[in-house]
């Protein structure tokens, strides 16, 4: 394996980005089972980006200006979303002393599914890897089909195990943070500038 590919794949992972966020306050809100199921979620959102590069359909979205247009704003609309229902919802960042008077947590697919649209709705990701894999394939070698699709699945793995490590880190510290109210409510505010500040950020890209 490439050990230029692992290290540049290392770094694009472990630099925060929407799907780091989003296993982080699952982590904060609903312990280290939650955000490693968000973890997953988030690293199934990868796959689309990644067949499409494989495939070649990459080159299509990064020369259709439309279909990267419709893409990009779906992102935006799902990130502004993020933000509002993060700072809407009170009781996500909230110590639940009594089980059964609290509010039924989301269930494993619905944070699976919140996690892949994360990283599904992110143009960014596709042209990151249609300018990204190629780079360690040799132009014209035979077995460039399955040697992209093997750099996919390590880059896959790899954000697995760096989201999975967030998340765990993020869960070490709930119980120290969910006993602060004004910590909590700061978090909230923290967590949804972020979200709208990157869909911000997509919105000019």
């Amino acid at each position: 394996m490439n050990t230029e590919f692992l290290l540049t794949s290392l770094v694009v992972v472990a630099t925060p980005g929407t799907g780091a966020l989003y296993t982080i306050a699952a982590g904060l809100s609903r312990g280290a089972r939650a955000s490693a199921v968000a973890a997953i979620g988030c690293t199934l959102g990868t796959l689309p980006h990644m067949a499409a590069a494989v495939t070649g359909l990459a080159a299509l979205l990064h020369t259709s200006a439309p279909a990267f247009q419709v893409l990009k704003y779906a992102g935006v609309a799902y990130l502004l979303f993020m933000a509002w229902a993060t700072l809407r919802d009170k009781d996500t960042f909230t110590a639940r002393q009594d089980d059964k008077a609290a509010a039924a947590p989301p269930s494993t697919a619905r944070v699976i599914a919140s996690g892949v649209l994360v990283n599904l709705l992110n143009p960014k990701l596709t042209v990151f890897f249609f300018a990204f894999l190629p780079q360690f394939v040799s132009a014209g070698a035979p077995d460039a089909l399955p040697r992209m699709a093997e750099l996919s699945a390590v880059f896959m793995a790899l954000t697995l195990l760096v989201f999975l490590a967030y998340g765990r880190f993020a869960a070490a510290l709930r119980h120290r943070v969910l006993t602060r109210p004004r910590v909590l409510s700061s978090l909230r505010r923290v967590f949804a500038g972020a979200f709208a500040a990157m869909g911000a950020r997509l919105a000019f890209l």
